[in-house]
This record gives C-alpha cells, structure tokens and sequence, in this order.
C-alpha cells in the first residue's frame, strides 16, 4: 500500500514538473504571454499620454485666462489710476544709460561741461549741464563753476535744450548732440527735469515749463545781449511751446524756437503711437480708458494751441521715418504755425530728411546739412534780433 502512495507521487511530480516546462510547440507561446504587461500597467501607459495632453491644455486655458483678466483690468486700472498713464507719458523712471555719473560729464566726453544744481522752488533740485563752445575748449579745462557762468556772456549765442522723456541729460543721442552743436560755437545748456536723473520733485507738466523757465531767466542774467535759442526735442517740443508762449506774453521771447520730431498735442501723439495704433483696433474705448486719463492728468502738451500765441522765428526738424512721433504731426504743426498771425513778421520754417536718410526719432543730429540748416536760419534770427 504505502509503495503505491509512493509510487502515485512520483508520478505526480513527474507530471507537474511536465507541465513546468514547456514543450517545443509552445515555447513561443508561454514567452508571448510572460512578456505581455498586466491589465493594470497597460491601463496606466495609456493614461500617461492623455494626462500630459490634459496637463498642458490645462496650463494653456489658465494662461489664456489671465491674459484675459489683464485685458479687462488694466483698462479699468488706468482709468481709476489717471497717474499711471501719467507715469506712461514721461517715462522718468526709465534711465538710460543707468551706470553714468552726471555729476562727472567728463565720462561722457564732454570735457568742457560742467554740471550745475539749480533750485526752482522749495524742494526742488534740477541737475544742470553747461557744455561751451568748443573754441573755448582749453580755456575751460579745469575751471570752476564761477568761470563758467562768467562764460555765458563771451560772444557766443547760447542754446537751451529740453530733452524728451525717458532716460537722462546724459543719454547718448543727447550727448552727441551737444558736442555738435558745441562744434558749431554755441554754448549749451541743457538739465533734467524734476523727478528726471539726479533732479529731486515729482513730474507734471507745469513743474515742467516752470524749471525751464527759472533755467531760462538764469541763463539770461549771465548772457547779456547774446542770442538765446530753445531746443526742444520730442516730448521737450511741449515743454518749449509751453515755455516759449509764455515769454512772449510777457514780452521777453527767445530769439528762435527749434522743434525735433515735435507733435501737436499730447492727446493726438499718443492715439498715433504705434503701441496704440494697433490697441484702437482692438480695443472698444480706447480713447476713453487711456487718453481721457491723460487729460484728467493735466497733461496737455498743446503744441497746435501754443504756437498761435508765439511770435519768434521757428524752425522744424522731422525725419520721415519717425516712428515714434508720426512724421504728418509734425508736418500738421508746420501748417498751422505757418498761418498763424502770431508769426506774419517772423520765419516759419519746416525741413523734412528723407526715409532713406534712416535719422528716425533721434538722429538727426547725424546730418551734415545740419549746420547749414542752423546757420542759414538762425543766421536770418539774428539779424531780426538786432534789427
């Protein structure tokens, strides 16, 4: 009996270990079927793929979406917030180059510079940049500011230039500007405007006009009887008609106005900006959600109002291609000056540089016709001044 159990044993395990290994016919088989993945893990490599795809369609609905909240709120931002269009107009937070000394002129190449601080109003500073003639090169290396003013009144006609927004007295467009006009025998002066550069107040446009014109009756103290012109350029274009129908309403005019790349008004620069060009298509409301807010600023500007009260020689500068003042503004601002009354005894003139020229916005101090341009029109101021 117990060798039959035994014998059923073995023959069990025989078998079993049979079925174990597989037989020729059904080896491939047995490996297909060890390779294949369990139910599970096949499920989860097919979730993998859809839950990136779901992923990413996810991030780019909540990147949609807040593009879409910035698109609503930051109309209604700057409608209830007038001071951040304000801030969008003069740009005087922007200050480029930004690791420059303005204090130190000399760093820019201007060895005949010197850098003075003049105080308007009560808690008002403006920085101040006194560029001579470069005939009197030698003579001012070295010297103090004393020297300096004193210079003011050696027969050279002096310039007084208000730069535009952003940056400082001290960008590279304006620098370079200076030694031309330097190299041509004027005296420059030229400075920041409060909360511009190193000059301590906060920016409107009458803080504006008024620091030009305390820059003004300073230099005017010092010059004696020799010419006094104002350069305006962009933005500056505003402040100098600002500033110039202001002297002649009180009968003291300067004896030329040049306008760079100049506007009409504030309002109508802004809408034919190229950021707002495309905006205006786009976006319903424009002019009361971005240029109502300008004016609610008491930002004006208005170039086209102030020329029919201004009675001195003017001259336009404008390149064609300007792409940031639209070349027909300052073409618009030439038509109206010319007919104005304000002008009938006085040279109103308008000098366009060709697109192929590529002066654009700031450039156009790279002309060789400028000094020509200069010469022959303040020339003719010159001698209406004396006559």
């Amino acid at each position: 009996m117990r060798k039959r159990n035994e014998s059923v044993t073995v023959e069990h395990e025989r078998a079993a270990a049979a079925a174990a290994v597989p037989g020729p016919l059904d080896k491939g088989c047995s490996l297909r079927r060890s390779l294949r993945l369990p139910a599970s893990a096949a499920a989860e490599g097919m979730k993998r793929p859809l839950g990136r795809r779901h992923g990413l369609w996810f991030r780019l609905r909540k990147l949609l979406l807040w593009l879409l909240g910035m698109y609503i709120a930051i109309p209604f931002l700057v409608k209830l917030c007038p001071a951040i269009q304000a801030k969008l107009v003069f740009l005087n937070f922007v200050r480029v180059p930004y690791f420059i000394d303005l204090k130190r002129p000399q760093d820019q190449g201007l060895n005949h510079t010197c850098n003075y601080y003049l105080q308007p109003e009560e808690d008002v500073t403006i920085g101040v940049w006194h560029t001579v003639p470069a005939a009197l090169w030698k003579n001012a290396r070295g010297k103090d500011q004393l020297w300096f003013e004193e210079a003011l009144g050696s027969s050279h006609p002096v310039i007084l230039y208000l730069h535009g927004n952003a940056g400082t007295r001290g960008g590279d467009h304006r620098v370079e500007l200076y030694k031309v006009l330097s190299s041509l025998g004027y005296h420059v002066v030229t400075f920041d405007y409060r909360g511009w550069g190193d000059s301590i107040g906060s920016p409107s446009e009458r803080g504006m006009t008024y620091d030009a014109l305390h820059v003004f009756d300073w230099i005017k103290a010092r010059s004696g009887d020799n010419p006094v012109y104002i350069w305006g350029h962009s933005l500056g274009t505003g402040v100098a008609t600002n500033l110039v129908r202001r002297l002649c309403e009180r009968e003291t005019p300067p004896d030329a106005l040049i306008l760079e790349s100049p506007f009409t008004n504030i309002r109508e620069e802004a809408r034919s900006h190229p950021f707002s060009v495309a905006s205006t298509q786009y976006f319903p409301g424009f002019d009361w959600f971005f240029l109502d807010p300008i004016t609610t600023s008491g930002i004006k500007f208005a170039n086209d109002e102030n020329v029919k009260y201004i009675s001195c020689s003017l001259l336009i500068l404008h390149a064609e291609d300007d792409p940031v003042v639209p070349f027909h503004l300052g073409k618009k601002l030439y038509n109206i000056a010319a007919t104005s009354r304000s002008f009938r005894d006085y040279k109103v003139q308008f000098v366009p540089f060709h697109t192929d020229l590529g002066y654009r916005h700031k450039y156009i101090y790279r002309s060789p016709e400028l000094p020509r341009i200069l010469r022959e029109f303040l020339g003719k101021s010159e001698h209406e001044h004396h006559h």
